[in-house]
């Protein structure tokens, strides 16, 4: 059984064990990176492929015509034509909650470089505002607090509920969006429209998907 994965780059900067990886399948072919027109090619009599943001369409797939498996090292699969695979019967599979942890962390660290201004306070810094300060204080931007903000919420999956108790732990106020393309009311969940006409911080979990890639169907 031949298996290759076409952007391991994209996952794995040499810190990673994949030996029980490479024991699920005989023959193993590992790309850092694949281009668009490599593609092809390095899929062509593979019976297993991995991909994290590398594109499989329905022409890829005609022409592999040995692939059973498609595996995508990430959450999203809009990088592979479902209907396609579904049609040929190739099993598509992905991952789901791998990254809760990091994804939290990412979102607050952007919410407060924002708020504590903290990349133009460091450039001041840099410049020797700081230093030259009379009061030993900068007031070149302002600093906002999140307690009492309104953290708007769409997508409340895992990785919406591990942003929504951090933003409680600050003393956020939290508005949880309907289901985007939900048209009937959720106890407890408002209006897409009302969130982003209300929110001071809106963070967004959802897949691409067809009731999210078209705004008017989000509401």
């Amino acid at each position: 059984m031949k298996a290759v994965f076409l952007d391991l780059k994209t996952l794995d900067q040499e810190d990673l064990d994949l030996s029980g990886l490479k024991s699920l399948a005989d023959d193993w072919v590992f790309h850092d990176l694949t281009a668009a027109e490599e593609t092809a090619e390095r899929i062509r009599d593979a019976e297993i492929v991995i991909t994290n943001k590398v594109v499989i369409d329905a022409a890829l797939m005609d022409a592999a015509e040995q692939l059973k498996l498609i595996c995508v090292a990430a959450t999203g699969t809009n990088n592979v034509d479902l209907d396609a695979a579904k049609g040929k019967g190739i099993m598509v599979t992905n991952v789901t909650g791998y990254g809760t942890p990091s994804v939290v962390q990412h979102v607050f660290a952007m919410i407060l470089a924002l708020n504590t201004n903290l990349l133009g306070y460091h450039e001041r810094v840099q410049a020797g505002a700081w230093q030259k300060s009379n009061s030993f204080c900068l007031f070149d931007y302002p600093i906002t607090e999140l307690t009492g903000k309104r953290m708007g919420i769409i997508g409340y999956g895992e990785l919406g509920q591990g942003v929504a108790a951090v933003a409680e732990a600050f003393g956020m106020q939290l508005m949880i969006a309907q289901r985007p393309g939900s048209r009937e009311a959720q106890q407890g969940r408002y209006l897409i429209d009302e969130v982003l006409q209300q929110a001071d911080v809106i963070s967004l979990h959802v897949p691409l998907a067809e009731n999210t890639a078209q705004p008017d169907r989000c509401a």
